[in-house]
């Protein structure tokens, strides 16, 4: 296999992996109180090229789809396909995940659904999960303060407002430090893995020098190697000669095979073939908490990146309340009813 260098790597894991011709796609969720859940998908094309790839969640013939077009003012033609179907419960949804076969069937994402009565009010919660790639990453928000974060898991239609907003100079030094940190991030991540996965193949036969934590213990070093010969990282890994700046010769050429099997692995993880979209949350009642953002129609929105799930798991999820209006009037009935005998007391000792 082809290595990439540590740079391409980070490039490509970390710039927008959607194509010109892909079509945009948002999936939203319809919450109802019974736990039911209405799932609509649209996506939006100016080629009107739809393929079956292109489905970044379970599709099939049990859900109702129609084509349409849009025309703007310039005479411009958005091509939109939408699809619509009704599931009775989150078991449907996360069994449809289970056995998706699409695009995204690497990922294992799972939907959760809570509903809380608490007499004057019944509280609800819905989630979406999908769970982290790497076994031996770092968090991200070991590397970005509470500002940086914000702006890495914003919509890309918010840090465009940012940026070319009152306050531009401010949002794209901001944007410039997000990158650079996040450089540093992926390359962290792809040589911890590395060290992860090369200990665990020669855990067997490794001395005291090889054991993943005296390799971990070095793991700064080995970045700067990499980094130093980034740009000739493939013909130098494929003579050894990284490999021997890291770990010594006699152990470069005893463990050789291992190193590029752990070197597979990792680079396989970091291209995954991922499609970007767009989640949206609908819950019954009224917002009371969320990790998401409001778009411009106020609606919740979660843009779903694989950066963003590479580490560390990524929960999107909103709560909300639907006041009892029977409880209110059971206890003003019960709250007037015991105000009446207290009167009636006080009147007959008068």
């Amino acid at each position: 296999m082809k290595r990439k260098s540590i740079k391409l790597i980070v490039s490509l894991i970390l710039m927008f992996i959607v194509s010109c011709d892909d079509p945009e796609t948002v999936v939203t969720n319809y919450v109802h109180p019974d736990g039911s859940v209405t799932r609509k998908i649209e996506m939006r094309n100016l080629k009107n090229i739809f393929k079956k790839s292109d489905f970044q969640v379970p599709l099939d013939s049990t859900w109702i789809v129609k084509d349409s077009i849009e025309i703007n003012r310039k005479g411009d033609t958005t091509w939109i396909k939408r699809a619509v179907k009704q599931f009775k419960n989150i078991d449907e949804i996360n069994l449809a995940y289970k056995s998706d076969s699409g695009t995204n069937k690497g990922m294992l994402r799972q939907v959760g659904f809570r509903k809380r009565f608490k007499w004057f009010n019944t509280e609800f919660r819905f989630s979406e999960r999908i769970d982290r790639q790497l076994s031996f990453g770092y968090p991200v928000k070991d590397f970005l303060n509470s500002e940086e974060l914000l702006y890495f898991y914003s919509p890309e239609s918010l840090k465009h407002e940012k940026e070319t907003g009152p306050d531009s100079l401010k949002f794209r030094a901001l944007a410039d430090s997000v990158k650079h940190k996040t450089d540093l991030w992926s390359t962290k991540n792809i040589v911890s893995e590395w060290i992860g996965k090369f200990s665990d193949l020669i855990a067997e036969r490794a001395g005291k020098d090889m054991t993943r934590e005296s390799l971990k213990a070095r793991e700064d070093e080995f970045i700067k190697v990499v980094e130093a010969n980034d740009k000739k990282f493939d013909s130098l890994w494929s003579a050894g000669i990284i490999l021997r700046k890291f770990i010594g010769e006699e152990n470069a050429l005893k463990y050789k095979t291992e190193a590029d099997s752990a070197l597979g692995s990792v680079t396989k993880y970091f291209f995954v073939s991922f499609k970007d979209y767009s989640v949206r949350i609908v819950m019954p009642g009224k917002l009371i908490g969320t990790n998401g953002f409001i778009d411009s129609s106020h609606v919740l929105l979660w843009p779903v990146k694989s950066d963003y799930f590479m580490t560390e798991p990524y929960e999107m999820w909103a709560e909300s309340k639907i006041p009892n209006t029977w409880a209110w009037i059971v206890s003003g009935l019960f709250l007037v009813f015991v105000l009446s005998g207290v009167i009636m007391k006080v009147i007959k000792k008068d």
